[in-house]
């Protein structure tokens, strides 16, 4: 093998619950995929959220997110705009757009994030210490 060669990534499988574990409250993140696992191209997180619960608030970041729902329904909020997205629902947030996501209902509500390209998970050993300054609070019904 030659210096030019890039390392090859191995391959990986994760049983559930498996993988690096950001708690912030009544809100959760697992990465199951990301720097090393993806050559920083992309990262692979499943997200969830108590019933009844308070997202981050409106952001924005260059990464593109692709969420696709497991479990219960996420209210995403797009440019200021609220949609339910129900189990098996996808949405497309591209880079650079505001955003914002919570949990309306009352069980909990899961969905998995592909971040592209990769380094959004780098940010949260900052976001959990955050959360745990700014605790997490109840969902209000969009208007």
């Amino acid at each position: 093998m030659n210096s030019a060669t890039p390392p090859v990534r191995k391959a990986l499988i994760l049983a559930p619950g498996e993988g690096r574990l950001y708690s912030m409250g009544r809100m959760r993140a697992i990465f199951v995929a990301d720097t090393a696992e993806t050559d920083s191209r992309y990262s692979v997180s499943e997200w969830w959220l108590d019933p009844n619960t308070k997202g981050p608030g409106s952001h924005s970041h260059p990464e593109d997110h692709v969420f696709y729902v497991l479990e219960g329904t996420v209210s995403i909020a797009i440019d200021g705009e609220w949609s339910p997205a129900v189990r098996g629902s996808y949405a497309l947030i591209p880079g650079g757009t505001p955003h914002y996501f919570e949990n309306h209902g009352s069980v909990r509500c899961g969905f998995i994030s592909l971040n592209v390209p990769g380094g959004f998970e780098l940010k949260l050993p900052g976001i959990v210490e955050w959360f745990a300054a700014n605790p997490l609070g109840d969902a209000a019904s969009p208007a």
